[in-house]
C-alpha cells in the first residue's frame, strides 16, 4: 500500500456538498413542504 504524503492528502477533493447546492436542496424542501400543507389543509383568507 502507497503512503500518502500531506500535501496530497490536501489535494484530494470530493464527497462534498457545496454550500448554495445544501441552500437549494433546503429551499426545495421547504417549499414542497407548503405545497403539500397549502393542498392538504386549505385555509379561506380572513379580511
Amino acid at each position: 500500500m502507497k503512503e500518502i504524503e500531506n500535501n496530497e492528502l490536501e489535494n484530494i477533493q470530493g464527497g462534498s456538498i457545496s454550500p448554495w447546492a445544501a441552500v437549494g436542496l433546503g429551499a426545495l424542501f421547504v417549499f414542497l413542504v407548503g405545497v403539500y400543507d397549502g393542498l392538504t389543509r386549505p385555509l379561506a383568507c380572513n379580511d
